[in-house]
Parts: structure tokens; C-alpha cells; sequence
């Protein structure tokens, strides 16, 4: 297991020589159903008893990030995947019947599942584990092998990585590479069967480029700007709490946190109230408050004060709980950034040109349904949207009119952590989806395979063409 790449040109490509060794001297059908099932009890014996290892090499990455955030979003998530995998991996295995077409009957046919062979994978920073291992379980259940590149930003978290999976897995099987942009950068132009992305959109398409040298199929799961609508008949209590739970967790860190915020612009003003009473409850004080986390760095939190600043400068309006305005500068000093919401923001400003990743929610107004709806429209595909409305005439228009990775409806982030919903971009938010049966298929080789029966009406027209192959074409022709 590699824990750091001094050389990565030719240390890369031994690792990823030696695997694909390993892949061609095995079975094309891969590991069989009890390897991959011994593959994923390695993983949750790694879960069960290092996941406090775990977190505290991601808190010290960060300075400082809340177990409970790190459970919730990473560590119980993971464990519902690999039981997902276990118990339904047999089935996804398994040959599986397709319909014949009426004219080549009798005949048989089906599609087989095989691993693409050598994946690479190259998680972010903000959920570090989860993006990191999830795919890795759905690469495993689908009997590949594994390169893991995590982000250079948790560099605790990835040698603590490296060093678990090292002592539970062959460097042919899985292997862990840590370092720089310029190793990512070698990663990313290795000849994989299959490259997974998960970062941002502009990082996405240099990896799309370099992949492409290769040919290599890749799939991107990268962010952009996840909108809310708030409905006319929300509850604006029920509402603003599930909003702030979820812009605030893990600071705001989330590629499918809220972005920004339609509400009816005769119900802006209390809803914008009751999202920062929200906040004031959920956390009393921001200055090294346990369960608020950390802004991952100091250049983040700089980019957080400049697009805040900037948005201010022209014309937009601030707002803070009481209890958190007069705190500011003691929340910078402990590495966190304080909560805020921003009405009257300029559409061409940075908060609302870019993906925010961090504590603070631009709140606009709108007049009708049909406006909100063409606004996230008008705008490039989100990873997630959401919605609150107790409405279900409502909630199926807005579903059926946009067009969205992924969504949870009276509710954030929740879509993601089931493990029987594919999960993955669209357009500028990425593209392909994994978890479950989708991450299964995603790096599997699907096969088609027909086979003719022992009369066969293709074979009994071949030339030369006569009386046979004249009644039996009307027949074909005909049936629908």
C-alpha cells in the first residue's frame, strides 16, 4: 500500500501495471460471489473498528469537525452500503433473461455482469470517507480493482486511509496513492477501465481531458448550485429548520447543500426571521463551538469573506443572528465562518454564480410558481433540488418541469444517503451515478448474448433467396 508518491509517473504505473497483471491472470468473470462478499466484510470490519481513527484524522484535517457530523454523513451511510451490497449481490450477479424478438424465436437471450478491471477513484476533501468509499464498495461488489487517489487537503485522513485498507487488502486489489496536484494530475492519465471524479466542475473537466487522452469512460460527480423552492403552503417553522440543519451541516461543506432559496416574496420576510432563529438554536455560539465545524482552510475561508464582500458592495443585504454578528472575528480566529443569509443579491455576483461550499444562503423572492420553476431552469443543471410543499399536485409539477441529479423533497441531503437510490449528476453537475445496484452496473461490463434455437428462421433465408424466404418475410414484415 503506497502512502505517499515521491515519483509519481513510474510509481503510478507499477501499481497500475501490477493490477491489471492480476486482472488478466484471473477469471474475465472476476472474483466470484464469495471473494466479493469476503471484499466487503473486509470493509465493514475496517469501519466497525477504526471508525473513530477515522474521524479524528478528518477532524484534525479540518481543525475541527463534529463526530456527530462525520457518523451521520460518512461512517452509518457506508455501513448501510456495504449491507445493501452483501445481501444483494448474489442477485446482481446473476444472468439475467431478456425478451427475444418475434421474428428470431425460437431462441434464447440474456446479459451477463463482468468487472471492467482496473478503477480509479479520486475523492474530495468535504466527505472524505463516504466519497471514497463508497465507490470502492461498488467497485469491489463488481469485482474490480482499485485505485484510490484522495484529496491532498486531508492528508491524515489519507495516510490513515493507506495504512487500513493496506493492512486488509494486496496492492492488487486495492491500493492507496497519496500526494499533490501533481500526482492527481499523473492519476488522472493512467489508462483505467473506468475513472470516478467527485469535486468540483472546473477540476472535472481537466480530469474529463486527460481521460479522454485514453479513452477511458468516466464518470463525474461534481456540484454546482442546488436551488430550494419554498411553496406557497409550506410550514415556515418546519421549513426553515430543515433548511438550516442542512445548509449548516458540516459548515455549509456539502456538494449537494442548499445553494440558494425561492420563497414567495409575501412570505421572504419570515421565512428569512425564522431561518436565522433556526440557526441561533441549532448552534448558540459559532466561536469554537464543538458541534459547528471547521472551514476546511484558510484560502476557503478568504474565498467565503470575498464573495460575501462582494456581494455587499452591490447592494446585497447581510444577515446574522444577534447572538452570532458580534462574533465574527472570534469564529475566524477557531476556524469557522458564521452563518449568514444574503437577500438582494445581484444574479451576476458570486454567490450566485458559483458554488458557494460554506455557510451562507442567498434568499430571493419570487412572484409564481411558473417563475421560480423557469429560474432554476434558466440556470445550469444542479446536483440536487429541492422542495417544501405539503402539496402533492405541487410537488409533482416542480419535479416533472426541472431537471436535477438527485433531490429530496420537504428535506436536503437525504437523498444521497440511500443506499437503493442512484446517486450522480447531470449536465454541468456530473454525469453517471453510482450506490447500489446503479454503482454495481456502473463499473460492470454489461453483456448481451443471443442464442438461436434449432430451427432458425434467420439461417432458413439464407441464399439463394426462394420460395421460403418470400413466404416468411410477409410473416416477419407483418407482425407487430
Amino acid at each position: 500500500m503506497l502512502e505517499h508518491v515521491s515519483d509519481p509517473d513510474s510509481t503510478l504505473r507499477r501499481t497500475f501495471e501490477a493490477q491489471r497483471e492480476a486482472a488478466a491472470a484471473s477469471s474475465a468473470s472476476g472474483p466470484d460471489l464469495a471473494a466479493r462478499l469476503d471484499a466487503l466484510a473486509r470493509i465493514a470490519t475496517l469501519l466497525d473498528r477504526s471508525g473513530s481513527r477515522l474521524h479524528s484524522a478528518i477532524s484534525d484535517d479540518y481543525g475541527h469537525r463534529a463526530y456527530p457530523e462525520t457518523a451521520l454523513a460518512e461512517l452509518i451511510p457506508i455501513q448501510a452500503a456495504v449491507r445493501f451490497a452483501r445481501r444483494r449481490l448474489a442477485g446482481w450477479m446473476r444472468p439475467q433473461r431478456r425478451r427475444v424478438g418475434a421474428a428470431f424465436l425460437p431462441g434464447r437471450a440474456w446479459v451477463m455482469q463482468q468487472p471492467l478491471g482496473c478503477i480509479g477513484i479520486v475523492s474530495p476533501w468535504n466527505y472524505p470517507l463516504f466519497l471514497s468509499m463508497g465507490p470502492l464498495v461498488d467497485a469491489l461488489a463488481a469485482g474490480n480493482r482499485v485505485m484510490l487517489k484522495p484529496s491532498e487537503l486531508t492528508p491524515r485522513f489519507g495516510a490513515l486511509l493507506a495504512e487500513l485498507l493496506g493492512e486488509r487488502f494486496d496492492p492488487t486489489e486495492v491500493a492507496v496513492i497519496n500526494g499533490g496536484v501533481d500526482v492527481a494530475r499523473a492519476f488522472c492519465a493512467l489508462p483505467f477501465d473506468h475513472l470516478l471524479f467527485t469535486g468540483s466542475t472546473s477540476i472535472g473537466r481537466d480530469v474529463m481531458r486527460a481521460a479522454s487522452a485514453n479513452l477511458t469512460p468516466v464518470t463525474l460527480e461534481l456540484g454546482g448550485k442546488s436551488p430550494v423552492i419554498v411553496c406557497a403552503d409550506a410550514d415556515i417553522g418546519r421549513t426553515a429548520r430543515s433548511l438550516m440543519v442542512g445548509k449548516l451541516f458540516n459548515a455549509g461543506q456539502t456538494c449537494i447543500a442548499p445553494d440558494y432559496v425561492l420563497v414567495p416574496e409575501h412570505r421572504m420576510a419570515s421565512l428569512t426571521a425564522a431561518l436565522l432563529g433556526q440557526a441561533g438554536r441549532l448552534y448558540p455560539r459559532i466561536a469554537g463551538n464543538p458541534d459547528y465545524s471547521c472551514i476546511i482552510s484558510d484560502r476557503h475561508m478568504r474565498r467565503l469573506d470575498d464573495a460575501v464582500a462582494d456581494a455587499t458592495a452591490r447592494g446585497a443585504t447581510l444577515l446574522r443572528h444577534p447572538d452570532h454578528a458580534g462574533e465574527v472575528e472570534a469564529a475566524h480566529a477557531s476556524g469557522r465562518f458564521v452563518p449568514s443569509l444574503v437577500t438582494s443579491s445581484p444574479l451576476d455576483c458570486s454567490l450566485m454564480q458559483d458554488e458557494i461550499f460554506g455557510p451562507v444562503l442567498p434568499v430571493l423572492p419570487y412572484r409564481s410558481l411558473d417563475e421560480a420553476i423557469a429560474f432554476v431552469n434558466a440556470r445550469p443543471r444542479p446536483l440536487a433540488l429541492y422542495c417544501y410543499t405539503d402539496d402533492r399536485r405541487i410537488e409533482r409539477e416542480i419535479l416533472a418541469r426541472t431537471i436535477s441529479g438527485g433531490g429530496t423533497v420537504n428535506g436536503t441531503l437525504l437523498h444521497c444517503a440511500q443506499p437503493d437510490l442512484p446517486f450522480g449528476g447531470v449536465g454541468a453537475s456530473g454525469m453517471g451515478a453510482c450506490h447500489g445496484e446503479a454503482g454495481f452496473l456502473r463499473f460492470s461490463h454489461v453483456r448481451g448474448f443471443y442464442k438461436p434455437g434449432r430451427f432458425s428462421g434467420f439461417t432458413t433465408m439464407a441464399p439463394p433467396h426462394g420460395r421460403m424466404t418470400r413466404r416468411l418475410l410477409p410473416l416477419m414484415l407483418g407482425r407487430r
